[in-house]
């Protein structure tokens, strides 16, 4: 039985259709084993954890399928005493730092400590020996999460808890890393190490969403007597022999499976909607892989197991994050003491490899592409024009395909060279505009969603009016909602936003009150404006809904409908709504803060919904796609 569950981000990838229509991704974080019995032995359609079904339907829009873990898995979507040996007769120290593990990262430092991954430079010589004969195991642990996910239909509550397990490796400086949707809305996070019985308390130090990572460590001391951390590698070459080494299904011991590189290119990680570069395997994976270590044969780390293929026509298609996504992800949490994410250019870009357009473009080569959209919130929109040819960055020659030069003879998506820079980067961009070659500056930043994949701040925000319940826009919340409208789903898959804090607000359904007859069957609806004013989001909206001095409260919604209430009644049912539906609060607690408008004016929108999806998975040929 194939026990997959569909991903409803808008799934950024570099993939045919046929692959979103027919396949699925099994990601590998371990369900708990009443979870994973159930779904074996119980119906599709079963609700077996309060959340997992629901999660299930999330990933329902992209088309590719997601092994669940228990809490969340998305799109595309693994000391030795200190005077003692192992096996080999290496002798290991407990003093470990975190350059130890770091600088076989395949990484060089330049200007003012930016650190930038080479695929051709020599790996760096680590301080220690080489690990051998299986003595890397020792650095592998297993996890275990428990998880408390939001409910986004009832905003002040959270789901029913779910356990899974997952596995993690040692990297040094007292540290552990795993993937992001192993610990992710996690609640209580244990590890265990080979051959002991005792789990070991772990905190959460970062979450990189986009890049499903996320670091730990242990304040416990006793856990690090006789730890050895993971020495990272290089980027392999295709047909390398890959050992991928966790705590997947199938036992409760450690776990190793062998195979070689088939493919490395810019993947897909379906957790979160992104492209960044990926390695693809044949070695088998299974759930409960997710965040466990991939060695080389030289005992090198060459990344983490995070996700799969699961395709009736496909066999033994696994993927592994590459230590150069990792080195960006533990450099930027090193450089701002958080993780603020792998940035983008915001622009949308066609192929251009019919003759008679490029020379209507007045393009004198065979080389670049058309910039067919600038997004408002990135830094490059007044900087890049529509009907502009991009045709290099940072002096990288970009070919009519969107791909570049990639070590001696592969080419690669262009993105690559935007994920290895950090957010806020300057970049030099060579560009032919009306025939003329022009070269501009800009900066890049992560993308900023109108409807976003995840909730920063892990619980969504709501206000109460008089029984009626707004939240913004999301998409765990679409996947909940059973009635959301075609317009509103239109919104959310063409729609950029128009600048930096724009949301979707929305009436997600009404508490059924006296001073709300006639509104008790409204769901779903979006609310434009407020006694007159466009609401921006829902911050917005309850500082609007606070100063307001009238007597009535006005609220229009898509599709000219109209709600009014009497504001003083309102005001004074308050209470007893949120007494009698056990609601602690009117609000969340982020609408408690002050209001601030960052915006000077806010921009009309020249259309209500944009020509084009704000994601590569939507787009139904290959001509187009985002960077």
């Amino acid at each position: 039985m194939a026990l997959v569950a569909h991903a409803s981000c808008s799934s950024s990838t570099t993939l045919s259709p046929e692959f979103h229509r027919y396949a699925s991704c099994l990601s590998f974080c371990r369900l708990s084993y009443l979870q994973l019995s159930a779904r074996f032995l119980s119906p599709v359609g079963c609700d077996f954890d309060n959340g997992v079904e629901r999660r299930r339907r999330r990933r329902r829009r992209s088309g590719v399928g997601v092994w669940v873990n228990g809490v969340v898995e998305k799109h595309f979507s693994e000391r030795l005493k200190e005077e003692g040996c192992h096996g080999n007769g290496v002798k290991r120290s407990t003093r470990w730092s975190s350059s130890t593990a770091i600088q076989a990262l395949d990484v060089k430092k330049k200007g003012k400590g930016e650190i930038l991954y080479d695929s051709n430079e020599r790996q760096a010589k680590p301080k220690t020996k080489t690990l051998k004969n299986g003595a890397y195991l020792d650095a592998v642990l297993k996890v275990y999460c428990t998880h408390i996910e939001p409910d986004y239909s009832l905003p002040w509550q959270k789901q029913r808890q779910s356990a899974s397990t997952g596995s993690a490796f040692v990297i040094g400086d007292k540290k552990l890393l795993t993937n992001a949707h192993c610990v992710e809305h996690g609640t209580q996070v244990k590890v265990k190490k080979k051959g002991d019985d005792r789990k070991y308390i772990a905190t959460v130090l970062a979450i990189g969403v986009d890049c499903d990572l996320a670091l730990l460590s242990v304040d416990n001391e006793e856990f690090w007597d006789n730890v050895v951390p993971v020495v990272f590698g290089k980027l392999p070459q295709l047909q390398a022999s890959v050992t991928v080494v966790g705590y997947p299904t199938g036992g409760d011991t450690i776990s190793v499976t062998k195979g070689v590189v088939s493919r490395i290119e810019v993947t897909s990680y379906v957790h979160a909607s992104t492209e960044l570069l990926g390695i693809q395997i044949d070695a088998a994976l299974n759930p409960g892989n997710s965040g466990g270590p991939a060695f080389n044969s030289r005992g090198q780390c060459i990344g983490v197991a995070f996700q799969g293929l699961k395709s009736g026509d496909t066999e033994n298609i696994g993927y592994v994050i590459p230590t150069s996504v990792v080195s960006h992800f533990l450099t930027d949490y090193e450089r701002n003491g958080s993780y603020t994410g792998f940035p983008c250019l915001g622009v949308l870009l066609q192929w251009l490899e019919n003759p008679a357009m490029r020379s209507y473009l007045k393009a004198s080569s065979t080389e670049g592409v058309l910039v067919r959209r600038v997004e408002p919130t990135s830094g490059a929109y007044g900087t890049l024009k529509e009907g502009d040819i991009l045709v290099t960055f940072n002096g990288t020659r970009i070919g009519w395909e969107g791909t570049v030069q990639f070590r001696l003879s592969e080419r690669i998506a262009f993105g690559y060279l935007i994920s290895r820079k950090f957010a806020g980067d300057v970049v030099e961009l060579g560009v032919i505009r009306n025939g003329d070659w022009i070269t501009v500056q800009t900066t890049v930043s992560p993308r900023v969603h109108l409807v976003p994949c995840h909730i920063e701040n892990g619980q969504p925000s709501y206000l109460i009016v008089s029984g009626l319940v707004f939240t913004p826009l999301s998409e765990p919340l679409i996947d909940e909602e059973e009635d959301i409208g075609l317009k509103l789903l239109a919104k959310a898959r063409y729609s950029s936003p128009r600048f930096k804090g724009e949301q979707i607000v929305i009436l997600s359904q009404v508490l059924a009150n006296e001073t709300n007859i006639g509104y008790e069957d409204m769901s779903s609806q979006q609310v434009l404006k407020f006694n007159g004013t466009e609401i921006k989001n829902i911050h917005h909206l309850a500082h609007l809904v606070d100063t307001c001095e009238d007597k009535y409260l006005v609220f229009e919604f898509e599709g000219d409908f109209l709600a009014v209430l009497e504001k003083e009644s309102a005001m004074s049912a308050s209470s007893s709504i949120l007494n009698d539906f056990g609601i602690p609060s009117e609000r969340s607690a982020d609408l408690f803060e002050p209001y601030v408008d960052h915006l000077c004016e806010n921009h009309a929108l020249e259309k209500e919904i944009g020509d084009s999806p704000v994601s590569n998975a939507e787009f139904g040929l290959d001509g187009l796609f985002w960077v």
